[in-house]
């Protein structure tokens, strides 16, 4: 046991941090779940990217997801201060007793000066300022030598919640709405009830792809061994 850690006994509502993209907020869905299974009477809520809001929102451990809009910085001054202050006045109204900042973004420390929660934790990072933000700091390990998850539920570690092993399942749950359109695109193609492989060769950053000609390839030599092949991306309106 760490001898600073948290006494949970009188709060009722937490804020999980995450501004990062898809595979980043998916990433930290382990850490409602571990927070919420330690502390099943506090009520857990996200900060996120607008588009990752959908992400979050069919989490079983969340009550509401707060966003913080990608385009906002495009706004007029005015506008700017208007959507920012509503944020932040929902924010205080939630009177957060824990606030968990998963990045080094530094939203997550203003937020935790002005919304004044009894404890916060944030990775190590320099700078005094930063530092005398949060009530905690957890250490990181740079260069991709621990998992993202790992690393997210050391946040956690950091002020006395202990995850289980099972606590490292990533959560992702699209809604009933999601699943029918699914099964419909599946029924079209006569695979209701077949297995299938699902490729999804796209990312936002185009290091992470594999070379075109190479994914072709690849979906050739799964036809020709037999396995029928369905793949997904997203493209944009001009593609």
């Amino acid at each position: 046991m760490i001898p600073d850690a948290v006494d949970f006994t009188h709060f009722r509502r937490a804020l999980v941090i995450k501004l990062r993209h898809h595979g980043d907020v998916l990433l930290a869905s382990p850490v409602f779940s571990a927070l919420k299974a330690r502390l099943p009477g506090v009520e857990i809520d996200a900060l996120v990217y607008d588009d990752t809001e959908e992400m979050l929102t069919q989490h079983p451990a969340i009550r509401s997801v707060h966003v913080v809009g990608r385009q906002w910085r495009n706004l007029s001054l005015l506008r700017r201060v208007d959507v920012e202050w509503s944020l932040l006045r929902r924010l205080r109204e939630a009177r957060y007793d824990l606030l968990i900042h998963l990045t080094d973004h530094p939203r997550g420390a203003w937020l935790a000066r002005a919304l004044r929660v009894p404890a916060s934790v944030a990775p190590r990072r320099g700078g005094r300022w930063w530092q005398s933000s949060f009530s905690h700091l957890y250490a990181t390990v740079a260069g991709g030598r621990r998992h993202t998850v790992e690393s997210h539920l050391d946040a956690l570690r950091r002020i006395g919640v202990y995850p289980p092993p099972e606590a490292r399942r990533l959560v992702l749950q699209p809604g009933a709405a999601a699943y029918a359109v699914v099964d419909s695109l599946l029924a079209a193609q006569g695979l209701s009830g077949r297995a299938f492989i699902h490729l999804h060769p796209a990312s936002r950053w185009r290091f992470k792809c594999w070379p075109e000609e190479r994914i072709a390839g690849l979906i050739d030599r799964l036809h020709d061994d037999g396995y029928p092949v369905v793949m997904t991306a997203a493209p944009g309106a001009g593609e």
